[in-house]
């Protein structure tokens, strides 16, 4: 089972910025799409951002559009989410997961299986 380890993750004022990071031993991690999603408490996890293997696909949540931005190093097998303009509302668990776009939609390869993720809180 290949693992993704997210960091990255804490404490930052309202309006402030975060980047989170991604990162696999997976050799293959150059064909997967990688999604971050979140979580916060009672609620379920959602789709935050995505990007393709190739760079040229890329989805964001409503709530983050403008604010957050997905990319991808593969000489470095990670995926980043900067985080801009961050809001209270933006408090959650973060976690990523290998998936893929079919037709526009974006799927999960293992939905079934998460890692630790990387917690970040924004006071107000």
């Amino acid at each position: 089972q290949v693992q993704l380890v997210e960091s990255g993750g804490g404490l930052v004022q309202a309006g402030g910025s975060r980047r989170l990071s991604c990162s696999t031993s997976d050799t293959d991690f150059r064909l997967k799409g990688v999604g971050w999603y979140r979580q916060a408490p009672t609620t379920q996890r959602d789709l935050v951002a995505a990007i393709s293997s190739n760079n040229r696909d890329t989805k964001y949540a409503n709530p983050v559009k403008g604010r957050f931005t997905i990319s991808r190093d593969n000489t470095k097998n990670t995926v980043y989410l900067q985080m801009n303009s961050l809001k209270p509302e933006d408090t959650a668990v973060y976690y990523c997961q290998f998936g893929e776009f079919v037709s526009g939609r974006w799927f999960a390869l293992h939905p079934d299986q998460w890692g630790q993720g990387t917690p970040v809180t924004v006071s107000s």
